[in-house]
């Protein structure tokens, strides 16, 4: 018996069941059973985004979904509040069935509720010294995978730098090592990081406002556990998927604009300034801030003993249980 382990819900039907008649990648088309949605192939990565899928990665994702369709049950890491049309949907449609049991963030405390005695990251204590001021600050992440090149680095770095907010960006080290200046002229108001961070001490200090990312899963979990709302820039894999569901669907996030407003365009420095400014700022920015605190609000209940997490992994386990005495 077998159960399958999803980070998160991604329960969306193969793309090449729509999006076939559309002439261009960029033409939204609608999704089956939900014609609010408008996807475009763009939003998926090669080879899914393909009319004829082939080659070796289909041909193991293939496999894998074979594999799944084998297991006992799928285990999302998510919370049944935040996607219950679509899980409701995906269960009286596939199987196995979907069982939410996340977020599993919320199931542990964060980094800085451990030993007092250690001594606190630099990048924490400059967090501390703009709560003090009372100044909110954006953190800028795009993960470990996402790989962003020289020529988008500096685009980055101009639209931060007009922005005039506070900012806290992790970036690789081979790009921070380009020496133009930047990280003193913004030196009273942002911070460039190099090493690891823990992200979600950083997206719980009370500083932290806002969260530029590109929407892996994992990041935007973890932004709705702290109640921070995103400002969505997604790269790879699912992260357009992600992105579309925070800032279309659930509406905690706004989006970053592409210079020729492909979902996969180049970002100028304009594109960057203006949303930069709503999210921290502006009327859209608060609306998503209050949304984001609802929702974060009810993730965190979910894995509470008696939350719909904790209801649906035990109702599991004695369900198993029960197969396994039989």
């Amino acid at each position: 018996m077998e159960l399958a382990l999803f980070p998160c819900q991604c329960l969306v039907p193969p793309v090449d069941f729509f999006g076939q008649n559309c002439p261009s990648d960029d033409e939204p088309f609608a999704v089956p059973d939900f014609p609010w949605i408008k996807l475009t192939r763009n939003d998926f990565d090669s080879p899914f985004r393909e009319r004829e899928p082939k080659g070796l990665f289909f041909e193991f994702a293939v496999e894998q979904s074979i594999a799944n369709s084998k297991s006992y049950a799928l285990l999302i890491n998510n919370f049944y509040q935040l996607e219950s049309i679509y899980v409701d949907h995906f269960n009286s449609k596939y199987s196995p069935r979907a069982v939410c049991v996340g977020p599993f963030c919320a199931a542990i405390e964060p980094q800085k509720a451990q030993s007092e005695s250690l001594e606190k990251p630099s990048y924490i204590k400059w967090l501390d010294g703009m709560l003090e001021q009372g100044k909110s600050v954006l953190y800028v992440a795009f993960g470990t995978q996402a790989q962003v090149f020289f020529e988008q680095y500096k685009e980055i770095t101009i639209g931060l730098e007009k922005s005039e907010v506070n900012f806290l960006w992790v970036v690789r080290r081979n790009l921070a090592e380009v020496n133009d200046g930047f990280e003193n002229r913004v030196k009273n108001k942002g911070l460039v990081v190099t090493e690891w961070v823990d992200q979600r001490e950083v997206l719980s200090h009370g500083s932290v406002q806002g969260f530029l990312s590109h929407c892996g899963w994992n990041s935007v979990i973890e932004s709705i556990c702290a109640k921070v709302p995103i400002l969505a820039w997604p790269m790879m894999a699912e992260q357009h998927l992600n992105a579309r569901m925070v800032v279309e669907e659930i509406k905690i996030a706004l989006r970053v604009e592409t210079c020729d407003g492909s979902v996969k365009g180049f970002v100028k420095w304009e594109g960057l300034v203006k949303p930069i400014r709503e999210l921290m700022e502006g009327d859209k920015g608060k609306e998503a801030r209050k949304k984001v605190k609802e929702i974060g609000e009810a993730s965190i209940n979910a894995v509470k003993e008696g939350g719909s997490s904790w209801q649906a992994l035990n109702e599991l386990i004695l369900e198993l249980t029960a197969t396994r005495q039989v």
